[in-house]
């Protein structure tokens, strides 16, 4: 039997998707045949651009735009998009809010742990009760969620960040086995520190301290999250869930 990669007749949403490995899911899922609803924030020309991309392969697309961590807003945006184009198959949750720069617990703003937690943990929180229920009806779905190598590192100023991707974990683990029955996989991936078009312009591809640290000797790129996040979206992983996958070259390995 022949092994495809196809999504055709999938619809998938991408929350983040205007952000630098968003764009990147978001078009290696149109090119394996999936339709995209392109989530963004605030940056409304990014997401028609990357939209006008999408069509141009074929694909059936729409912008919308809200706050992941509202659940007005994630239930005005799952009406909307019904409205459209469906009911999505694909959920991948990437969006999240950057509060660089880290500090230490001590040092840290509360208010910066209350942010990741909305970005983490509400997001998935809200994007499945949102989208899930008409997963469970279809007896289908896949829910991808991004999480990053460091809720493994847990280095020096990663409290407020890691604290809540392991939240986050927890919650798509539990998930995971409360609709499995259903045929829905729910899994995550976690990226490490990744090559961006904005590496490729600014020409900072290489950071030796860190490349010193991976098992690849290398920083990984947007398109290598992209292609693990398409196949978890694919039937040929349909029989994987519960599942944190670090692609960071081995810089973090989960252990049985």
């Amino acid at each position: 039997m022949a092994l495809s990669l196809d999504l055709q007749g999938k619809l998938a949403l991408v929350t983040g998707a205007t952000g630098d490995l968003g764009r990147v899911m978001a078009r290696t899922l149109a090119s394996a045949g999936a339709d995209i609803v392109v989530h963004y924030h605030q940056n409304a020309s990014k997401a028609d651009e990357l939209c006008a991309e999408i069509n141009a392969l074929g694909r059936r697309t729409m912008p919308i735009s809200g706050d992941v961590g509202t659940r007005e807003d994630v239930f005005s945006m799952r009406d909307a998009i019904r409205t459209e184009l469906g009911d999505p198959q694909i959920i991948v949750a990437n969006a999240v809010s950057q509060i660089f720069p880290w500090e230490t617990v001590l040092d840290e703003e509360l208010s910066d742990y209350e942010d990741q937690f909305r970005s983490c943990i509400l997001q998935n929180v809200l994007l499945a009760k949102a989208f899930v229920p008409t997963m469970i009806e279809s007896v289908y779905g896949r829910y991808i969620g991004i999480n990053t190598e460091c809720a493994m590192q847990l280095k020096p100023t990663q409290s407020a960040y890691a604290a809540a991707k392991r939240g986050m974990d927890g919650v798509l683990r539990v998930l995971a086995k409360e609709v499995g029955q259903h045929q829905i996989t729910v899994n995550q991936v976690a990226p490490g520190y990744t090559i961006s078009d904005r590496d490729r312009e600014a020409g900072t591809e290489h950071n030796a301290s860190y490349e010193s640290t991976v098992p690849l000797a290398r920083r990984g790129t947007d398109q290598e999250i992209a292609n693990v996040v398409a196949f978890l979206a694919s039937d040929l992983a349909s029989y994987i869930t519960g599942a944190y996958v670090p692609v960071c070259g081995g810089n973090v390995m989960a252990t049985i």
